[in-house]
C-alpha cells in the first residue's frame, strides 16, 4: 500500500514543474480530439507504479480512461504491451512524460531490487532499503522496494534508533552511545548499532544491543561476527555489496542485507506511450 494522500500532492507538484505555465505545444491539438494509445516494455522489467500513472493522467483530465493489463510486482517481457489509454489526445500529450518517468523509475527500483532478492532468497537472507533516497519521493521509492520482493528500512529518524560511525565520535563511543539510547528506548523501539570492525562488535554485543549493522565488512571478518554473535541479536550487513558479491555475502546467511544502490543508483527502465 501507499499513502495516496501524499502522492497526489507528489504528482500535482511533478505535474506543475513539467506544464509551468501551460503546455503551449499540446495546445496546437484541438482539445475535442480523442485517441487511443498503448504503454510498451521495451526491456523485461518488473512493473511498479500504474496507480501513479494513473493518478497523473486523471490530475489533468478526469475523463482519461487507462487500463493496466499488468499489475505491480508482474514480469513485463520486451515488447509487451501492458496497459492503454483513451481520451483527450491534448491531455494525454501533457501527462505522457511525468506519467513515465514515474512508471520509469519505479519500475527501475523494483526490477533491480528483485534481482538481489532472487539471488539471496534461498539462502533465507532478506534485502533491505536505506534512506539513500531522492528527497520527498522516500513513499514511492521505498514501495518500489516492497513490489520488488525487498524490505524497508526506517521511513525516517523517528522509526529507530541506529547508532552509526558518527553518533558514536559525538557520544564518546559505543557503550556511552547505547547507554544514551537506553533512556529513550520503548517497548516499540529497538536499538542498533553499525559497527566496522570485531572489536567494536564485542562492545556492541556487550552493551546490550538488539540489532547490529556490520559496515564494509570482509567476507572473512563478516563470517567471524556471525560466528560471535551466534544469533544472540539479529545481524545486517551493508556497505560494499553489489550484484557480483552479493551472493558471497548471502552464503554467510546474515539476517539482512542492506543495499543503498537499489534506490539512489537505481536505472530508470525503458517504457514508452505509443498513439494510435
Amino acid at each position: 500500500m501507499i499513502n495516496f494522500l501524499k502522492v497526489r500532492d507528489i504528482v500535482r507538484n511533478a505535474l506543475q514543474e513539467d506544464v509551468g505555465s501551460g503546455d503551449i505545444t499540446s495546445q496546437l491539438i484541438d482539445v475535442k480530439k480523442r485517441g487511443s494509445g498503448y504503454f510498451l516494455a521495451k526491456e523485461p522489467l518488473v512493473l511498479c507504479g500504474t496507480d501513479v500513472a494513473k493518478l497523473c493522467f486523471e490530475e489533468l483530465d478526469s475523463k482519461i480512461k487507462i487500463d493496466f493489463t499488468a499489475k505491480d510486482g508482474n514480469l513485463v517481457k520486451k515488447g509487451e504491451k501492458f496497459g492503454t489509454i483513451t481520451g483527450s489526445l491534448r491531455n494525454i500529450l501533457t501527462g505522457e512524460r511525468v506519467a513515465l518517468n514515474f512508471l520509469q523509475r519505479l519500475s527501475g527500483i523494483s526490477t533491480i531490487t528483485k534481482e538481489f532478492v532472487k539471488i539471496v532468497s534461498r539462502y533465507g537472507v532478506k534485502i533491505l532499503d536505506t534512506r539513500k533516497t531522492t528527497p520527498l519521493l522516500r513513499d514511492l521509492e521505498k514501495y518500489a522496494v516492497r513490489v520488488g520482493g525487498g524490505f524497508n528500512h526506517r521511513f525516517n529518524l523517528s522509526d529507530g534508533i541506529l547508532i552509526k560511525d558518527n553518533h558514536i565520535v559525538a557520544a564518546n563511543g559505543i557503550a556511552n552511545a547505547v547507554k544514551l539510547a537506553k533512556t529513550k528506548k520503548t517497548a516499540l523501539v529497538k536499538i542498533a548499532v553499525e559497527v566496522k570492525n570485531i572489536k567494536e562488535l564485542k562492545e556492541a554485543l556487550k552493551s546490550g544491543v538488539d540489532h547490529i549493522m556490520l559496515d564494509n565488512m570482509s567476507e572473512k571478518e563478516v563470517a567471524m561476527a556471525i560466528s560471535i554473535v551466534n544469533h544472540a541479536v539479529t545481524i545486517e550487513v551493508s556497505g560494499g555489496i553489489n550484484i557480483n558479491n552479493i551472493e558471497n555475502y548471502a552464503k554467510l546467511k546474515p539476517d539482512f542485507i542492506s543495499l543503498g544502490c537499489i534506490t539512489h543508483s537505481a536505472r530508470s527502465v525503458d517504457i514508452s506511450l505509443e498513439l494510435e
